[in-house]
């Protein structure tokens, strides 16, 4: 594989700025399955090997069964996702697709279970992860 620039050690401060993010993200009121949720949708849609495989193994450690991941990518189809999963995961898929925006119907659902500072949190997760897939698809950073 080809050698891409590695921001972390050429720009350290800009890592840092990132990792606060995700400092902020650990101390929010958001439930760390959901979290995890968030990270491995956002990353299924953006083909990032790197996070998917990173935060499979997070999941797996904090209790989400093989089932549920397996089954993330068709969540409309089948009830093993919450109500409030769900709102979330379909609020992760729009906003990862921003270019067809984020539809009010997606919004309203999301905010009418999630009151304004936990939406806050979920959006600034979504656009956290959305973040590090393009660092690491753009210097393809390698699983393992």
């Amino acid at each position: 594989m080809e050698s891409r620039v590695n921001i972390q050690q050429v720009e350290p401060a800009a890592y840092q700025a990132m990792y606060g993010l995700e400092k902020y993200l650990s101390t929010s009121k958001i439930d760390p399955i959901l979290l995890e949720l968030i990270k491995m949708r956002a990353s299924q849609i953006n083909g990032c090997a790197f996070c998917l495989n990173m935060h499979a193994i997070d999941a797996r450690k904090i209790g989400e069964t093989e089932q549920r991941l397996y089954l993330l990518n068709a969540w409309k189809e089948t009830t093993l996702f919450t109500e409030e999963e769900k709102a979330v995961l379909a609020l992760t898929e729009e906003v990862t697709l921003i270019s067809n925006h984020v539809s009010d119907a997606t919004y309203q659902n999301a905010a009418s279970l999630f009151n304004e500072q936990e939406l806050s949190q979920i959006m600034m997760a979504i656009v956290t992860i959305n973040a590090w897939n393009r660092i690491a698809i753009a210097t393809k950073l390698t699983v393992g």
